[in-house]
């Protein structure tokens, strides 16, 4: 058992063992009522690493009373999927329910996806994905309509905290650890359980008496960012840097911004970010915004890294207490409609090109004035684009 992972070791094996997800396992919640009714239902387990997907599966598959087969979608492929029909198909002939887990489900292309559904729609298995990725961007819609999505959410502070100390209770050990130590520990976690219990293993293998706070930083090095640049995180977080300088918050702008660069994020994609910013949100409010914007990437591109970070934070901070006009944008808005609803509006006589005598004896180009702000009494649109405006 010493050879077990301290977090595979402490996994729970009851629902009522389970820290956290109190509005998946409340009373009355959703997996509560699925153990109770014992009537299995295919769910699709979404959240990041350490939330408990595995754990949850499996305490499903034995509340329910049914055999749980394991797979991964990293390893496994379409031989391993069909033995497991063919397993499945003698438990329902010995009256015997089968659980599939698939954990990262949303490593299988779509075709494998579809061997799924007619055995998931007969009831010859129940599925169960685990996923970190949005499931409606990585799993089938097929699936998704005949399963039920959950959302783990991270651990908190102080779930983690309870987890971290339960273990050390378990553990029995003769070595000391300080509550500064486990409140560090869930600290470092960043929600995951498993990253939480796998510190606290190795900081309890040091050659200390006493677990300290130096001791869990020593033992558990630098915590990476849970930041995937193809993935749900990475769009959160950008989307969050565009929206907090969009509602003028310096402090969650860079709060934000901070989190990009330290996972590592090309400083020129930010750059780009706040360019399109400069003229979408802010465009006629303040029209140095966009030259500002410019200049940082530009500088970006020739200094690079760490000493871009200072432009970075200089542009944005500008931007984030710039006024904002979306009046650019609307108009392109606009613009972009009337053009795709009315492609082939002939152009007003008035304002065509005339390059022949010919086209001048039809009209074109009467009347119009080559001077500045001329106000053609016809206008300046289509007869039919120009209703929708007055309308």
């Amino acid at each position: 058992m010493e050879r077990v992972p301290l977090a595979e070791r402490m996994r729970p094996q009851t629902l009522d063992e389970v820290i956290g997800q109190t509005h998946l396992l409340g009373q009355g919640e959703i997996l509560r009522q699925i153990v109770k009714s014992k009537e299995p239902v295919s769910l699709i387990l979404w959240g990041p690493p350490g939330s408990g997907k595995t754990t949850l599966a499996r305490i499903i598959a034995k509340e329910v009373e049914a055999e749980c087969i394991e797979i991964s979608a990293v390893t496994s492929g379409k031989k391993d999927v069909e033995k497991v029909i063919e397993h499945a198909r003698q438990n329902w002939n010995l009256q015997l329910r089968t659980v599939l887990f698939v954990d990262e489900i949303h490593r299988f292309n779509k075709a494998q996806q579809d061997a799924f559904l007619p055995h998931v729609e007969s009831g010859l298995i129940t599925l169960i994905g685990a996923t970190t990725e949005n499931p409606s961007f990585e799993v089938i819609t097929p699936l998704l309509s005949r399963s039920r999505v959950l959302i783990l959410e991270p651990h908190s502070k102080a779930d983690i905290i309870n987890i971290v100390t339960h273990a050390v209770e378990a553990l029995g050990k003769t070595k000391h650890i300080t509550d500064e130590a486990i409140d560090y520990l869930a600290e470092l976690s960043g929600g995951d359980a498993r990253v939480a219990l796998g510190n606290l293993e190795l900081s309890f293998n040091m050659d200390a008496r006493k677990v300290t706070p130096d001791i869990v930083k020593v033992a558990a090095q630098k915590r990476v960012p849970g930041y995937d640049k193809k993935g749900e995180m990475h769009y959160n977080v950008v989307s969050a840097f565009i929206k907090s300088m969009r509602g003028s918050s310096v402090e969650a702008t860079l709060y934000y911004l901070s989190r990009m660069i330290d996972a590592g994020e090309d400083p020129k994609f930010i750059a780009r970010r706040m360019v399109i910013f400069a003229s979408e949100d802010i465009g006629l409010a303040g029209n140095g915004a966009l030259g500002l914007a410019l200049n940082g990437f530009q500088a970006v591109e020739r200094i690079g890294m760490p000493e871009s970070s200072y432009v970075l934070y200089h542009v944005a901070t500008a931007l984030a207490r710039s006024n904002k006009s979306r009046e650019t944008t609307d108009l392109m808005y606009r613009a972009q409609d009337l053009s795709k609803r009315y492609p082939d509006s002939p152009v007003p006589l008035h304002l065509r090109n005339a390059p022949t005598k010919l086209m001048k004896d039809l009209g074109y180009t009467k009347d119009y004035k080559w001077e500045a702000n001329f106000q053609h009494t016809k206008g300046f649109l289509p007869n039919d684009v120009a209703s929708e405006y007055s309308d």
